[in-house]
């Protein structure tokens, strides 16, 4: 996954820049590789030129989406104040001439299925909005979100034939899986070491639903368990007693 928007960065500006949309459902680490692929491409800054760079620039559609409030939020990402009682034309102008100052050229939209909060011309203002932006700026769209993403998106014809798509499916009982756990256990800071039976690993799968947050909740309030009690190892009797005291439980599928 970070691999293919590593190759975005990279990616010689053409006319039409390839763009990809990432689906998977709540939990199953969307917002970990935006955070993972952000950190390493931070905003920097030259002092002798006084000129800022980054490649890469995340914003989070959040509220009711619009032309103002999506260049209000690209702004505020890179960092420029604006006034409130600026038109649209001058938040445009604004925006596109920052965006190329900077150098990006590839924009992650996250929580993309937001755009649904609004009415059908909404939606469609902000689609436009997305795909002017690539044009103008010669720039990649990446936007991640849950299942009803592709909804929004595939609401522009034009912008959704740009689109690569690649969906996080839930986890399954299969080795890959298997390596992820045993990946996070790994990580835990007990003083013995973990070893689960399949029995234990298809428990785990069970109750998380195969989702990527929940496998984490579980083996985490394992960890503590096994700290508090002296144990310092998660067992297949632990998996097994395990519940949630979470109100929010974990999808049973």
């Amino acid at each position: 996954m970070l691999d293919q928007l590593e190759r975005l960065l990279l990616h010689p500006r053409t006319t039409r820049m390839p763009s990809l949309a990432v689906y998977g459902d709540s939990g199953m680490g969307k917002s970990m590789i935006v955070e993972t692929f952000r950190d390493g491409h931070a905003l920097s800054f030259d002092p002798r030129s006084g000129t800022a760079h980054t490649r890469l620039l995340v914003v989070e559609m959040a509220g009711r989406p619009g032309e103002r409030r999506l260049y209000a939020q690209i702004l505020a990402a890179l960092g420029a104040p604006h006034s409130p009682r600026a038109t649209i034309v001058d938040l445009e102008q604004t925006t596109v001439r920052l965006l190329r100052a900077v150098g990006v050229q590839v924009l992650i939209i996250d929580e993309v299925h937001n755009i649904l909060a609004g009415a059908w011309r909404e939606q469609r203002v902000v689609l436009n909005t997305l795909r002017y932006l690539s044009n103008e700026l010669k720039l990649s769209l990446v936007c991640f979100g849950i299942a009803e993403a592709r909804e929004a998106i595939n609401g522009d014809i034009q912008l959704a034939r740009r689109f690569d798509v690649l969906t996080l499916p839930r986890w399954s009982a299969d080795e890959e899986f298997e390596q992820f756990v045993l990946a996070i256990i790994r990580n835990l800071p007990l003083r013995r070491p973990s070893v689960l039976t399949a029995r234990a690993l298809r428990r785990i799968l069970q109750v998380t639903g195969g989702v990527t947050a929940w496998v984490f909740r579980l083996l985490n309030d394992l960890a503590v368990a096994a700290i508090e009690s002296g144990a310092e190892e998660i067992t297949d009797a632990a998996v097994e007693a395990w519940r949630s005291v979470s109100e929010e439980e974990p999808a049973f599928q």
